[in-house]
C-alpha cells in the first residue's frame, strides 16, 4: 500500500484514505476483528474476518473525509506523509538513565545504540 512520495508537497485536500495507517485486531470484548486508522484515533469499525474490518475501517474513513472536506477542515496528515528526522529529544528519571548508560557500557556501545537496539528488539517482538 506504500507509494513513492512526489517531489511535489502533497495538500492537506489531495490526501485520501488509502494514504492513512490501518491496523485490524480481534477483540475478545466485541468478538470481532475491530478495524482502526492511527491518525483518527477515535474511529473503529468491526468485521467477522480481518478482511471485513479493514474493509470497513477503510470505508468509514472515505466518509470522514468527504465530511471534513465538506466542512472545509483540515484533515489530518497521514504517516505516510510525513517526514521523520530520526531525531528525538527524550526525558526520562535519572535511575533510568543510569540503568540503560551502565548497560550500554557493558555491551560496550553508546547509551544512543543500546537505546535503538533496545526498541528494534521491543518492536520486533510486537509483530
Amino acid at each position: 500500500m506504500s507509494r513513492v512520495l512526489s517531489t511535489t508537497k502533497t495538500t492537506a485536500n489531495s490526501f485520501r484514505a488509502e494514504d492513512y495507517a490501518y491496523s485490524v485486531m480481534w477483540s475478545d470484548e466485541d468478538g470481532a476483528f475491530v478495524g482502526r486508522v492511527a491518525e483518527f484515533a477515535s474511529l473503529a469499525a468491526h468485521g467477522s474476518t480481518q478482511e471485513k474490518a479493514l474493509r470497513e475501517i477503510r470505508k468509514v474513513v472515505e466518509f470522514v473525509i468527504e465530511d471534513i472536506r465538506g466542512a472545509g477542515e483540515q484533515l489530518p496528515e497521514p504517516l505516510s506523509k510525513r517526514r521523520f528526522s530520526g531525531k528525538l529529544n527524550l526525558r526520562m528519571p535519572a535511575h533510568l538513565h543510569r540503568q540503560l548508560s551502565m548497560e550500554a557500557e557493558r555491551e560496550g556501545i553508546s547509551l544512543n545504540q543500546w537505546i535503538n537496539t533496545k526498541l528494534s528488539r521491543n518492536l520486533a517482538l510486537e509483530r
